[in-house]
């Protein structure tokens, strides 16, 4: 099977009910070690295009993990970005927010972290926690100061324009943005919740929290049912990736990111003539200095 990164891609405009997404699709390897043979070429493929990406030093590219607890956020920008140069790549988490970043608007945390021109940003959890667990735990309004007269509606409605209004400008501005929904089943999650626990090398990885945010599981649905439509767009997508199958997610999203960087068609920067001839004078200054 070979991968189409559209077949995952959210369409501008289009309702999303995420019952009709798989997260689960026929393999595209057939082996551990066919596996592990696509990854690394993908990888090796992902090194030369981030090289040329930053000696290019046109764009910044914003990758966006969102998931549902243990569904294999890490374990992808783990694997997926393993052979790229740290020097051109930047991972943040997004945790609960400081009691001075609430003091803030919801974008203002992550707009410090925006990777600069030539760089890969990686934002594992994003400002779209403020439209997806705020949206399921509306308490969390009133600790960020926000007026609710308006309505629900109206709060959620205003976040997702802020939100796409601020896309666009990064886009304008040379920051192209991939955004990525792991889409785990509920019985996997299960699975792997369980795996935290008999496992004991996995047990750091539990948390109680874990459990408390899965009895809220059809709320978080229909969050970010609301949330991707909303905010999916031709500059800066949502895919919808299958994550019951761990290696098969990262396949799929190494794929959508080296879609998306050959798209760019990146190349090293073109020596003038000037420069060139600059270069053979010192050149031959450096052969005299050979002894």
């Amino acid at each position: 099977m070979k991968i189409h990164s559209d077949d995952f891609r959210v369409r501008e405009g289009h309702k999303v009910k995420l019952r009709k997404w798989p997260t689960h699709i026929a393999p595209v390897y057939k082996s551990k070690a066919q596996y592990e043979s696509i990854l690394h070429d993908h990888v090796e493929r992902l090194s030369d295009l981030q090289a040329k990406l930053y000696a290019a030093n046109r764009y910044a590219v914003l990758l966006i993990f969102q998931a549902m607890d243990a569904a294999g956020k890490d374990g992808a920008i783990k694997h997926v970005m393993s052979g790229v140069n740290p020097q051109g790549c930047q991972v943040f988490s997004f945790k609960h927010p400081s009691a001075t970043e609430l003091q803030h608007d919801f974008l203002w945390r992550t707009t410090r972290t925006l990777p600069e021109r030539g760089q890969i940003g990686i934002f594992n959890r994003s400002y779209y926690e403020e439209v997806l667990i705020v949206r399921v735990h509306p308490e969390i309004l009133r600790a960020e100061g926000v007026d609710l007269d308006g309505g629900d509606d109206a709060i959620w409605g205003d976040r997702y324009r802020s939100i796409v209004d601020f896309e666009r400008h990064l886009h304008r501005n040379g920051t192209r943005i991939i955004k990525f929904f792991l889409h785990l089943s509920k019985a996997e999650q299960r699975r792997r919740f369980l795996a935290r626990i008999d496992e004991p090398e996995k047990n750091w990885k539990f948390s109680m929290n874990d459990i408390q945010e899965r009895q809220y599981w059809k709320p978080y649905m229909k969050a970010y049912e609301k949330c991707l439509a909303a905010t999916s767009t031709e500059i800066a997508p949502w895919y919808v990736v299958p994550a019951d199958d761990k290696e098969n997610a990262r396949l799929i999203v190494s794929q959508v990111l080296l879609d998306a960087l050959e798209d760019l068609r990146l190349a090293y920067p073109k020596t003038s003539p000037e420069r060139r001839r600059e270069l053979l004078a010192i050149r031959k200054r450096l052969a005299r200095d050979a002894d």
